[in-house]
């Protein structure tokens, strides 16, 4: 058995998850996306990291 070092992983899981929460709460309030914002929760919850950076600086439009 593979032994799993939690303490190098729980702080990435954890960025993960309010990173991830931060983007959908942000998709939700916002009225206008660049793109369809159904397309954008998907990318959002199944792209792991990169997908609620993506949002951030390709998804949100400028104001």
């Amino acid at each position: 058995m593979v032994d799993i070092n939690w303490a190098l992983i729980a702080p990435i899981l954890i960025i993960e998850f309010i990173l991830l929460l931060v983007a959908i709460v942000d998709l939700v309030k916002v009225k206008e996306t660049n793109g369809p914002k159904w397309l954008w929760a998907i990318i959002i919850v199944l792209v792991s990291i990169l997908g609620p950076v993506l949002y951030f600086i390709i998804g949100r439009r400028s104001r």
